[in-house]
């Protein structure tokens, strides 16, 4: 049987996640919470760029609309 999508999501909580908004700004971090809007909460987050670390941010609230793809990721 296949999963949704927010089964998926929900089988992320409390991991690494890497999570590319429009703009093309990413963020990896670990995700806490989410809603049906795919709102993001998340903690220990880093904004990327060329694959490095640009800036820490801790906690964060990222709006659904603005996801472009959110995808698991291994320590």
């Amino acid at each position: 049987m296949a999963e949704k999508p927010l089964d998926l999501i929900h089988g992320s909580l409390e991991k690494n996640v890497l999570v590319e908004l429009r703009g093309n700004r990413v963020f990896r971090g670990i995700l806490k919470g989410y809603d049906q809007h795919l709102n993001l909460v998340m903690a220990d987050t880093e904004e990327l760029a060329d694959d490095e670390v640009f800036r820490k941010i801790g906690y964060i609230v990222i709006r659904g609309a603005n996801v472009v793809y959110l995808a698991p990721r291994s320590l």
